[in-house]
């Protein structure tokens, strides 16, 4: 076998490999092995026989997410300005649910005793105020040797302008023999609760990442290349990884958006909104011709400013539990059955009903056609569990199974709306791109929901995330602030961003990508003067035309602007695109039989106008599908990964790339 390119994304249950090869992908799925993830990584690999010709390796690492959700991380210190140790406290002072009398705060990762206060002061303009004490740095390393503490994270205040007393510090604190994350090499940047914040969860995961990272390297040939995926869409390198590991917290969902927009690209769609439909929780971006980033993320409570896709979540997917809230109404989530003991049909001791069950029940989820046929559902247990929602609301257990299918698909449908209606944008001129496991059962009806003309179905919706990460470029970002307003910025702006762009370039190098292939992408972040939060827009060097397209963005985010206020540039960003190889799919040519013959019919239930409707379905199996296919639904699609559900009234398609493309056939 030729060098070829891997993709590996390690869930909880199962670790997804893609060996992608001149446009063909070979797909490949092993349990995972929580105790050392790398394990699964090295025996997938050679389960396929391609562990010692792998070139390069793109892995989404759970490591540094599971951490931090489950406050297993390092045992970190932090050591910041006198009268600041508090800050990870303090936050910004916001209640996120404003009427609950007994809303519990998240703890910090870094215990107060471990928050060391040193003697130092800067002002805004990053003029030594007080010198930095030496004694005072002396006690506070002593103090956090004493606590047995690991890792250590410095943010002083004002660090982001001049980085002098930071620096110190870091290299004092690694001479000490600590783990080391200061706030002006992770995040140079003004809002001192946020970069704290940011800078304490580097240093929380850090030495997790590079224990796993330098024991996975270990394990791999000398010549394969590991690369790891971010939460911005992008790769990096293992080192850089192990340094600034904050940047992979959320670098499986990250990698399946890249994914999803590599597909429908493929298929000729450039403005897709993304749903990943998972056991517990549902992911959904919008892509409007590029991938939309923020700034402003979370992960378990803990904000973090650090460049990610903007993805919503919400606590919807086939391990959803169904209830009944004290007024008596259905309700589906966020609680989930997880992997164990799973939905009841699972046979493994659950009894709750959730949403796989009521798919079964529907007879949209095959019990003899789950994972291939390697997993059997058990339909008694499901229609038990179902039953019980049913005795509740006086129903058939039919019309409760659809009922618990209406109030999923209603929470994930509104998670659809927040990034798309809620900021501007109309769904209808979208394509919807459905996978993860259960994506492809609710697509067509949350299409229909929204409007949306038109669903796409990757070939491995299942392991899209896997594929996502080989189609990945290698991005790295910077950022400095600077607020200043814009009518005397530009000549400020222009000098960072040269210094930027030679920080950029030469990174990039020092990766090993060309000059060819490395492209820098400038923009500001821009507000009216007052405001206390930011967009960014993209910089070409004219800074009327950034404040014009800046009012423009205000108006379609907010619904208002004003042209004549005056605007302030606040940070400098940098974006360093390194270009992977060009990567296509495989295009086929269509099909002699362009209308495919189902492998046999089951019954499976839809609903329209509070009735229930048994229909004949057609049965195809995935891999029996070829280029040019089409065919009228009602119809279920299985296949090793998922199972495509497609309604009355629409039809389907198989295009030259594989994708499966859905759409309404004929108006009600």
């Amino acid at each position: 076998m030729a060098s070829l390119l891997v993709g590996v994304d390690t869930g909880g249950t199962f670790t997804d490999i893609v060996l992608l090869q001149n446009g063909r992908f070979k797909v490949h799925k092993i349990l995972s092995t929580p105790d050392d993830p790398s394990r699964a990584v090295i025996q997938g690999l050679d389960a396929v026989q391609a562990l010692d010709d792998v070139r390069v390796l793109v892995h989404g690492s759970t490591v540094a997410t599971n951490a931090v959700l489950e406050h297993k991380g390092a045992r970190t210190g932090l050591i910041t300005t006198a009268g600041f140790r508090d800050v990870l406290e303090i936050g910004r002072q916001t209640r996120p649910r404003i009427y609950d009398l007994r809303v519990q705060k998240l703890p910090p990762l870094v215990p107060r005793k471990w928050r060391m206060e040193v003697i130092e002061r800067l002002n805004e303009r990053g003029e030594a105020i007080i010198a930095l004490d030496e004694a005072s740095l002396a006690q506070a390393l002593e103090n956090l040797h004493i606590a047995g503490v690991e890792s250590v994270a410095i943010s002083f205040l004002f660090s982001f302008v001049n980085p002098t007393h930071e620096r110190k510090v870091a290299h004092a604190a690694r001479d000490a023999g600590f783990s080391v994350s200061a706030s002006c090499d992770v995040l140079p940047e003004f809002r001192e609760f946020e970069r704290t914040s940011t800078t304490v969860l580097n240093a929380y995961v850090g030495p997790l990442m590079d224990r796993y990272l330098g024991h996975l390297e270990h394990a791999l040939p000398s010549r394969t290349s590991l690369r790891i995926m971010q939460s911005n869409g992008g790769s990096i390198s293992s080192e850089t990884a192990r340094q600034e590991a904050a940047r992979t917290l959320l670098s499986g969902p990250a990698a399946g958006v890249v994914g999803a927009a590599f597909v429908a690209r493929a298929s000729g769609f450039e403005q897709t909104i993304t749903l990943d439909i998972g056991g517990t929780s549902t992911d959904v971006a919008l892509i409007n011709g590029s991938i939309v980033e923020t700034t402003s993320g979370t992960l378990g409570g803990y904000p973090t400013r650090l460049p990610m896709i903007d993805i919503h979540t919400v606590g919807a997917g086939g391990g959803s539990i169904a209830w009944f809230d004290v007024g008596g109404a259905l309700r589906v989530g966020p609680r989930s059955s997880g992997a164990y003991p799973g939905p009841a049909a699972y046979g493994s001791g659950g009894e709750e009903a959730t949403v796989t069950d009521a798919n079964v029940v529907l007879g949209r989820l095959l019990p003899d056609a789950f994972l291939g046929g390697t997993m059997t559902l058990d339909r008694d247990r499901a229609h038990a569990a179902v039953a019980k929602i049913a005795e509740h609301m006086h129903t058939t257990i039919e019309e409760a199974a659809l009922g618990i299918i209406a109030v999923v698909n209603a929470n994930m449908e509104a998670a659809m709306r927040v990034i798309s209606v809620e900021r501007g944008s109309d769904p209808r001129d979208y394509t919807l791109v459905a996978f993860g496991g259960a994506g492809p059962l609710h697509a067509c009806e949350l299409a229909e929901a929204l409007g949306i003309p038109r669903v796409l179905i990757p070939t491995v919706p299942g392991v899209l995330s896997a594929l996502g990460m080989v189609a990945a470029d290698t991005l790295k970002d910077y950022v400095r602030t600077v607020m200043v307003p814009t009518e005397n910025a530009l000549e400020t702006v222009n000098s960072v961003l040269n210094e930027l762009e030679a920080q950029g370039r030469d990174d990039l190098l020092r990766e090993g990508l060309t000059e060819e292939q490395i492209s820098l992408e400038r923009s500001l972040d821009l507000r009216y003067v007052g405001q206390s939060y930011e967009l960014a827009i993209s910089f070409a060097g004219d800074m009327r035309d950034v404040v014009e397209r800046f009012n423009l963005a205000h108006e379609q985010r907010f619904g208002y602007s004003d042209p004549h206020e005056h605007v302030q540039v606040v940070n400098v960003r940098l974006k360093a695109r390194g270009r992977t190889d060009q990567l296509s799919l495989e295009r086929y040519n269509p099909a002699s039989n362009l209308t495919p013959e189902p492998k046999e019919t089951r019954i499976a239930i839809f609903g329209r106008d509070n009735q229930v409707l048994p229909q004949t379905a057609a049965l195809y199996e995935r891999e029996r599908l070829h280029a040019g296919m089409r065919f009228q639904g009602p119809a279920l699609i299985i296949q090793y990964d998922t199972t495509t559900v497609i309604p009355p009234l629409w039809q389907a398609q198989v295009d030259v790339v594989g994708n499966l493309l859905l759409e309404r056939s004929v108006e009600d």
